[in-house]
């Protein structure tokens, strides 16, 4: 019996953790579906005085085995049909279907959440040098399927090792990582294509760009058009003429004295993301002035060439706006380029209809949010 090498055994190692991880994401998977199924429950239950009766178990295997294939990743899909209980599961999930719930809209949810917990698990087991580059490549590329295929590779390990002797290098990984995304993505629509299944329209190149940190949390479109302000404003991000007014007074209250700065923010690129943020801080009940005034405590903005102001304004709101609050001054501040891009699996709507805005256009992406329960209403 011969010795496993160094290289065979790190590929165990990542094969156990990658399925422990996995089998998490299916934990992850159930709960969520067990809550579900409780929520239709007690519905009924309060409607009705009763609960509907379950489809058989093979009925209901027949009926939603597509769906769960389709919607949920390959890797946790096939773990959870594997299980002992899946016709007990596809019974919860066919009377959720019956009692009027979308499974199009809600399976795609529950399926970012056990992506979540299976990188989550998968990075702490991989360790923290590899858990740098699970970071990067989740801020960096959409949820979907370039993401998906990097991550669940069996040969993650040796791309981390080949990011980090890039960025010895001095090459921006993140750069690499989003210039790519859209070439990679026309590979696997080839090969959707090819294999009869249906592909995602590539994403624009503002939406490459601007993903990563400038957009956790954001809901961006996959056709995210910044040479259009007012359309990226009013349809695109579904920010109001007159609200757009206001966060740009807000700008400027907090740069007093600083009036040349605040037009210079205002007027970049990149600022129709920055009122985004302002708004959803908003609906969210953060104090957005608290945190534009860490804009004029820490000025370390000034530092570099006068060409490069306005892009290191835009870096400077941006960190100040998503610091939690509290943080002191500088601590957090941006150091890596954020060109990158996002989508999401489940194709989503705006977080928001703008006010007599047409509707816009479909595939508008999550960054980073999963879950059941829709978005609120905006609050003032």
């Amino acid at each position: 019996m011969t010795t496993p090498t160094p290289e065979e055994r790190a590929g165990e190692a990542f094969a156990e953790s990658a399925a422990e991880a996995v089998q998490t994401a299916v934990m992850a998977t159930r709960l969520v579906m067990a809550i579900a199924d409780a929520a239709r429950r007690h519905q009924q239950r309060k409607q009705k005085g009763k609960e509907d009766d379950l489809p058989s178990a093979e009925e209901a295997v027949d009926k939603v085995g597509e769906a769960v294939q389709r919607l949920l990743p390959y890797d946790v899909s096939t773990a959870l049909m594997g299980e002992a209980d899946w016709p007990q599961l596809a019974q919860q999930l066919l009377a959720l279907r019956r009692a009027g719930v979308d499974l199009d809209q809600v399976l795609p949810r529950i399926g970012e959440i056990a992506v979540d917990v299976r990188d989550q698990v998968a990075a702490k087991a991989e360790g923290a040098a590899t858990d740098q580059w699970v970071r990067a490549v989740r801020e960096t590329l959409p949820a979907g399927p370039v993401r998906e295929a990097i991550l669940t590779s069996p040969a993650w390990p040796e791309m981390a090792a080949t990011m980090a002797r890039l960025e010895e290098r001095g090459v921006n990984v993140r750069e690499v990582l989003a210039a790519a995304h859209n070439e990679v993505l026309t590979v696997d629509q080839a090969v959707a294509k090819a294999l009869g299944a249906a592909t995602e329209p590539a994403m624009s190149r503002d939406a490459q760009l601007s993903y990563g940190p400038l957009t956790i949390g954001l809901d961006i479109p996959r056709d995210l058009d910044l040479n259009d302000r007012e359309r990226a404003l009013h349809k695109q991000l579904a920010i109001h003429p007159s609200e757009n007014v206001r966060y740009v007074r807000m700008v400027r209250e907090a740069l007093p004295g600083r009036e040349r700065e605040a037009d210079l923010l205002v007027a970049s690129r990149q600022w129709p993301l920055i009122a985004a943020r302002m708004d959803r801080m908003e609906r969210d009940r953060k104090p957005v002035a608290d945190h534009l005034a860490r804009l004029a405590k820490d000025t370390s903005w000034q530092e570099g060439p006068s060409t490069q102001l306005g892009a290191r304004l835009v870096q400077a709101a941006s960190d100040a706006l998503r610091r939690p609050a509290g943080d002191a001054p500088g601590e957090s501040r941006v150091t890596v380029n954020t060109a990158a891009a996002r989508s999401s699996s489940p194709s989503m709507g705006p977080t928001k209809a703008a006010k007599g805005a047409a509707p816009t256009t479909p595939g508008v992406a999550a960054h980073r949010e999963a879950g059941l329960t829709p978005k609120s209403g905006k609050t003032r």
